[in-house]
């Protein structure tokens, strides 16, 4: 992880250092009536020819504080820490320590007036309390609905109603140079408001881990912006000046721990996704085309024989995956994800988690210069279009597995009517007994199996001891068991 980035957990000693997506009827850029004075306004830089000049009243962000500060929310936690044995402790009063209880907290939105609240994930990780005190000073308990640690995301509830709450805007129609307030609660001040502007969108800046139980990837596609943040905003809202929640608060880029010029927060519409997977299906429905990519630089643009840098360049393409079997080839350049340009990885991660397994997206990309757009019906981890139960995503931790379908081609090989092939391997069952990856299974308690649903489904039912029966490339056999 990069040096210099830091989450806004609160309080000092769990400040992590070194590591860690319609406007409303307030307009905020109003534009003047056109009049003979501006209407013909043309720069004599050739740059600017034909592109006339609009005239903007200043901008009001009273409302906009007004319409978020009240839904913005002090969380509170209690987590139980393990600390070092002190040797001498040990000595004087025998046995172990006991665990040490410590206390932090950040910020968090009300998204409904029903009370569900989103913070981040950092924020509430391993907390044995939750609890939100809101503007008014009332505090209540919280209860956790669904976390996600790849987009550092947390979803909560409280038992109250007719709470106030931020409408979402749209993070895909944001602009570089807007103007946003971030609302929080730095240093325990409760709702505190600062202005900025947008800088940047689509940043990468690596602080957020890969699932080690699943190996998907984190998401990062901030929107960074110059809004004063500190410890203790995080979690907290990113409004636009129309009064709209557009992002998340999540990290500052600092070689102090506090605000130095640079915030990030998670777009809006990652957010939208999130929240409304874990409302209905329990966990986060994770939404793959299947390919191999890489940013385009300056030395595989000139290797190609291109000089845009914009765009993501397919390395190539997973066996059976949805960008296979829609026709897309290595060398091809994404450009687009329906009607949005996407210029790097960063991008296309973002546009790509808004939608679920078995979405129907356009991918257009960029072949010899020349622009196609392919429709592809996502898949998800395991490589079907189908929902995934929380149940099953659970079941995959457990194991620490990705699985795919054998092909064809090693099924004839192996002389056997079916098989689901151990694709990848992580922390978990697996790794523990030494399964290894490429190994093909073909029981499950003495049952065949023959689809990757099959297998979870079977592995679901059992109760206790489990035995997976199957082939490795090289012909071997092994058996394999362990206890869920």
């Amino acid at each position: 992880m990069k040096k210099g980035i830091k989450l806004f957990v609160v309080g000092l000693a769990l400040t992590i250092a070194g590591g860690v997506s319609s406007l409303g009827i307030y307009k905020y850029f109003e534009k003047a009536t056109p009049t003979a004075s501006n209407q013909d306004i043309i720069s004599t830089n050739n740059h600017f020819t034909n592109h006339k000049l609009d005239i903007i009243q200043p901008i009001s962000l009273e409302l906009a504080a007004e319409m978020s500060v009240n839904a913005v929310v002090h969380v509170k936690t209690e987590v139980l820490t393990n600390r070092p044995v002190d040797p001498l402790y040990r000595f004087l009063y025998g046995g172990q320590q006991q665990p040490q209880l410590a206390r932090s907290s950040g910020s968090g939105v009300i998204i409904s007036d029903d009370g569900y609240i989103v913070t981040n994930n950092h924020v509430i990780e391993n907390a044995e309390k939750i609890s939100i005190t809101l503007n008014n000073n009332k505090t209540y308990k919280a209860e956790v609905i669904g976390t996600d640690p790849n987009t550092d995301l947390a979803l909560l509830k409280i038992d109250k109603d007719n709470l106030p709450y931020i409408n979402y805007g749209n993070s895909n129609t944001i602009r570089i140079g807007e103007w946003v307030l971030a609302v929080g609660n730095p240093f325990n001040l409760t709702s505190t408001v600062t202005a900025g502007i947008i800088s940047a969108k689509g940043r990468d800046i690596n602080i957020l881990r890969n699932d080690p139980y699943s190996g998907v990837s984190a998401i990062e596609s901030f929107i960074q912006t110059d809004a004063a943040v500190n410890p203790g905003n995080s979690g907290g809202a990113l409004v636009s000046a129309a009064g709209e929640l557009i992002g998340i608060n999540s990290a500052i880029k600092s070689n102090t721990g506090s605000y130095t010029g640079y915030s990030f927060a998670i777009p809006v519409n990652i957010v939208k996704k999130v929240v409304g997977d874990l409302k209905e299906f329990g966990t986060v429905q994770r939404a793959f085309i299947g390919v191999s990519i890489r940013n385009l630089d300056e030395n595989l643009a000139k290797e190609i024989g291109t000089d845009n840098l914009n765009g993501v360049y397919i390395n190539g393409t997973m066996e059976n995956g949805s960008a296979a079997k829609a026709g897309i080839k290595s060398g091809d350049i994404i450009k687009k994800i329906g009607n949005k340009p996407v210029k790097n990885v960063a991008e296309l991660q973002e546009q790509i988690s808004q939608f679920r397994p078995g979405d129907k997206i356009i991918v257009v990309v960029d072949r010899n210069d020349e622009e196609i757009e392919l429709p592809i019906v996502l898949k998800n981890l395991n490589g079907n279009e189908k929902i995934v139960s929380n149940e099953s995503t659970k079941t995959l931790k457990q194991l620490g597995v990705k699985f795919t379908e054998a092909t064809n081609n090693e099924l004839k090989q192996l002389k056997l009517a079916g098989g689901i092939k151990v694709k990848e391997i992580y922390n978990g069952k697996f790794r523990s007994v030494g399964v290894k990856e490429g190994f093909i299974i073909t029981k499950i308690n003495h049952k065949k199996v023959n689809t990757v649903d099959e297998l979870i489904s079977a592995i679901e039912k059992i109760k206790g001891g489990i035995l997976i029966e199957g082939i490795y490339e090289n012909g071997r056999r092994e058996f394999y068991g362990f206890g869920l």
